[in-house]
Formats: structure tokens, C-alpha cells, sequence
């Protein structure tokens, strides 16, 4: 049996036994039988990945098998694995494992002495509020909250609140001593009201009669001082003809923009010229939203930093590498990463040498060897990269400045993830294309265990390997840098 045999038969038993880890550590049956379906609509499922958990009472029950988009609405399917007597009214809504865990739908029941839910049934989510509505509303609560806080932290502002609620209690003391002490004059002071009123009653014609006769004495001056009254229509009739001449010049005004007349009546009179600032201001349109498109794609940028190492066991050596994968736009499938690793090949350099021997007889004789040096430096990784519908990760490119393919395959709601790459196909000395098979298993949404097998094709280089890694999404960053203090800048 061949060397390259017997790695594979090893490869395949580790990958074997790896699964079976993970599937007891998942507590994954897939021999179990399908159980119930539900479908709920939500209104939003932002951060819901496809075989996310289902739960009741926080207690896992199922998982979420398949999300789609129906009249513009959210549909989510729902597998239960475990046996539930959910009646009507039952709802949903989604939920967070902590500030940073992963979400899941949880199963709300409805009454007890409800009908049961039928078979295929569709339920209605409830939309939770999102990390930023809820931050919006605590800023706009905290700001009321500092207003009222400077108006007490004014100077003086606290004396006079206390004095303020002193003099009031004082206040309503005195009036409710003073209405004690004096039921008897308000009796009388209503009383006189009334007395007040009815004698109103008796002299309002009198005061009516006497109205009408100031009226007549009014007509009367305003007889005697006619003339003045004349010069004050004069100064009126002044005033209507100077309007008169300012219409005028606004008609004459009118008639040099109708005829074209002046710079401004070229503009409304000229096609050519309105037509050029028509399309001057659409280009200025097109512009302003062509540039809110691009913000927009900037707003949608996503990117992931990671940092990983490994010990390969059987040559005592390190692996390390430092990367960032971007995701321009999470409706495109098309994802970018670029690394900087150190590998313990090093970069090959091939190196030719020309050595010339004088012979006895006076000739020279050239020979031509080529040599092959390592140098422990950093290699560089360009992988241009496509999302497939089922999870996985095809990536071509550049690994360690050869060129190679990659691919990565999720399991268990994206916990665990198997890859495999190959590169350097033209490899010194004749030797088989490097290979490297590895497994992530993430312990954390940011923090993971790494381990494989390294270059198995070639028994003097193959190693077994082990190490973690770490990963921050600009979601992290955002949160550790809005944890600093400003002090500390």
C-alpha cells in the first residue's frame, strides 16, 4: 500500500472521528424522527440564521428550517423536534442568548383551555425592539432627564426649589386659615353680587339711553371738524397714485420679460436655454444620488478581523496568520479576504548557479546547478470568495503567494465549520500540490478551537496541528470603542 494511501485511509478515520465528537457534543441525532412544522410571520428576522434554535420557556425544542420573503414580510419555518401541546393564540417573537449571543425564535403558548393549534399552522411573530431603538429611546430619556438636572444644578437652583415649595405650602395654609376665618363676608360678598346684579337689570336702559346720546355727540364733532377730515382723503388719493405709477412700472417690467428682453427674459423666453438648465439641474441630480447610493453601500459594509496560531506537533514548528474578510453588501454573495501569515515553508526562492572548471588540457567546462532556499518570512494570502445558498464558502486566489483554492462547509448552526485548501501546484523538487484540512469549532461567537492536518501528500513535511483563534466584526469594534472613556484619548 502507497504512502499516499495510507495518509488518506488516516485522513478520513480523523475526519470520521471528528464528526462523531461534534455530533455528541451538538447532541445531534440525524437519525431522529421529522418532527412537527409551523410557520410564523414576522414583520423583521434581522440576525436570524437558518437552523437557528426554537425554544419554550427558554428550554431548546426545536430549530428554524428555512427563511424566506412573502409580501413583504418575513417567513420563518419552524421544526419541532420535541412533542408540545401548543394551542391557539400561540405566538412567537424572537430572542437574544445575552447582550452578545446568538438569537432564536421563542414559542409563546396560548391559553390552556384553547382549541389546539392545527397541523402546518401559521402563527403571528412579535418583532422585538432592536439594540437601537432601544438606545435612541434611553438618549432621549437621558437628555430630559439633564435638562431637568441642570435647571436643579443652577446656581442657586436647589435653594430655590425648596424655597419655592416652603412658600407654596405656606400659601395654602394662609388660604385655607383665611376662608375659615371669613365664611361669613364671603356669604355677604356673594350676596352683594347678586344685589349688583338685579340693580343692573333696572339701569341698563338708563345706560343705553345715555349711549345713544353720546353717539349724536360724536356725529356732532366729527361735523365741525369736516375740513381737517378733507385733507386727510387728499393725503389718500396721494398715496393711490403713487401705487398707480409703481403698477406701472411693474407692467412695463412685465412686457421686456414677455419680449425677451435682459438676461432673465432670454431664460424664460429661449427653449435652448431652459433646456440646458433643465438638464444642468438633472445632473446635479444624477449626482447627489449616485453619491447616496455609494453611502448607502458603505453604510453596508461588513467586516470581519481574525487572528488564529497552531502548534504542528511532529515538526516541533508554529503556524500564525492575521486576516480580514469584507462582505461589501449582505444581498451580494461575493465576499473578499486578505491575510498575512507566517508558515514554517517560509517562501521558497529557487537560485541558479553557474560553476566553469578549467581542465588540464587548457578547456573549460560550465556546469549549471539550481538550488532551492527557504526564508522565514511573512506570506501573503488575496482570496476573492462566493456564498453559496446552503452556507458554504468557495474561495480562489492567492494562498501564501501561490495560487490555490478553498472551501468552507458550516455545521451545526455555523458552530463548527470543516475546510480544506490546496495550493502550490508547481512545488519544488517534484513534490505533490500542498494540501491542508482543518476544523473550527467556536466556543464563543469571537473565540474558536482550530485543528487539522497539515500537507499530508508529502510523508517528510505532513504534521498534525492544534490552535484557536479569535475574530472581531465592525459590530465589536464599535462596542469596544464606545466602551472607552473619552479620558483616555
Amino acid at each position: 500500500m502507497s504512502q499516499a494511501v495510507k495518509v488518506g485511509i488516516f485522513a478520513t478515520v480523523a475526519l470520521v472521528v471528528l464528526a462523531v465528537l461534534i455530533l455528541r457534543v451538538e447532541d445531534f441525532n440525524p437519525f431522529a424522527p421529522e418532527g412537527r412544522r409551523l410557520t410564523a410571520m414576522f414583520d423583521s428576522v434581522a440576525g436570524l440564521d437558518d437552523r437557528s434554535a426554537v425554544r419554550v420557556a427558554g428550554v431548546r425544542v426545536g430549530r428554524v428550517d428555512g427563511v424566506g420573503l412573502e409580501n413583504r414580510r418575513a417567513r420563518v419555518g419552524l421544526l419541532l423536534e420535541e412533542p408540545i401541546g401548543l394551542t391557539e393564540g400561540t405566538s412567537a417573537r424572537i430572542a437574544n442568548l445575552g447582550l452578545l449571543g446568538d438569537k432564536y425564535v421563542e414559542l409563546i403558548p396560548g391559553p390552556p383551555d384553547a382549541p389546539p393549534l392545527p397541523e402546518d399552522a401559521v402563527i403571528e411573530g412579535i418583532t422585538s425592539p432592536t439594540f437601537d431603538d432601544t438606545m435612541k429611546q434611553l438618549s432621549r430619556i437621558g437628555g430630559s432627564i439633564q435638562r431637568v438636572t441642570d435647571s436643579f444644578g443652577a446656581e442657586g437652583g436647589g435653594e430655590s426649589l425648596g424655597r419655592l415649595i416652603q412658600n407654596l405650602e405656606a400659601t395654602t395654609a394662609e388660604i385655607r386659615e383665611l376662608v375659615a376665618a371669613n365664611r361669613a363676608q364671603v356669604d355677604s360678598t356673594i350676596a352683594n353680587f347678586e344685589r349688583v346684579s338685579a340693580a343692573l337689570a333696572r339701569e341698563l336702559p338708563v345706560l343705553t339711553a345715555k349711549t345713544g346720546a353720546l353717539v349724536d355727540q360724536i356725529h356732532a364733532v366729527v361735523s365741525e371738524n369736516r375740513e381737517q377730515l378733507a385733507g386727510s382723503m387728499e393725503n389718500v388719493e396721494a398715496l393711490t397714485a403713487d401705487l398707480r405709477t409703481s403698477a406701472q412700472d411693474l407692467n412695463v417690467i412685465s412686457g421686456k420679460l414677455a419680449r425677451g428682453e435682459g438676461t432673465l427674459g432670454k431664460l424664460l423666453n429661449d427653449d435652448q436655454a431652459h433646456d440646458e438648465l433643465v438638464a444642468t439641474l438633472d445632473s446635479i441630480q444624477g449626482g447627489v444620488s449616485t453619491l447616496s447610493d455609494t453611502l448607502g453601500r458603505v453604510g453596508r459594509l461588513r467586516l470581519d478581523l481574525g487572528a488564529e496560531g497552531a502548534w504542528l506537533q511532529d515538526r516541533e514548528e508554529s503556524l500564525a496568520s492575521f486576516g480580514i474578510t469584507i462582505d461589501p453588501d449582505p444581498e451580494d454573495n461575493k465576499l473578499y479576504r486578505v491575510a498575512l501569515s507566517s508558515t514554517p515553508g517560509g517562501d521558497v526562492q529557487e537560485k541558479t548557479v553557474r560553476e566553469t572548471v578549467t581542465l588540464p588540457d587548457g578547456s573549460t567546462e560550465t556546469t549549471i546547478r539550481e538550488t532551492f532556499t527557504r526564508e522565514d518570512k511573512a506570506v501573503f494570502t488575496g482570496l476573492l470568495g462566493v456564498r453559496l445558498d446552503n452556507g458554504a464558502r468557495l474561495w480562489g486566489g492567492i494562498i501564501e503567494e501561490d495560487f490555490g483554492v478553498q472551501v468552507d462547509y458550516p455545521f451545526f448552526d455555523r458552530r463548527a465549520w470543516l475546510g480544506l485548501q490546496a495550493f502550490d501546484f508547481d512545488r519544488e523538487n517534484d513534490r505533490d500540490f500542498h494540501l491542508r484540512l482543518n476544523a473550527r469549532w467556536y466556543l464563543h461567537p469571537n473565540v474558536y478551537l482550530w485543528g487539522g492536518y497539515d500537507d499530508p501528500l508529502e510523508s517528510e513535511l505532513d504534521a498534525l496541528f492544534l490552535g484557536g483563534g479569535i475574530t472581531w466584526n465592525d459590530d465589536n469594534l464599535k462596542y469596544l470603542l464606545g466602551s472607552v472613556p473619552s479620558g483616555a484619548f
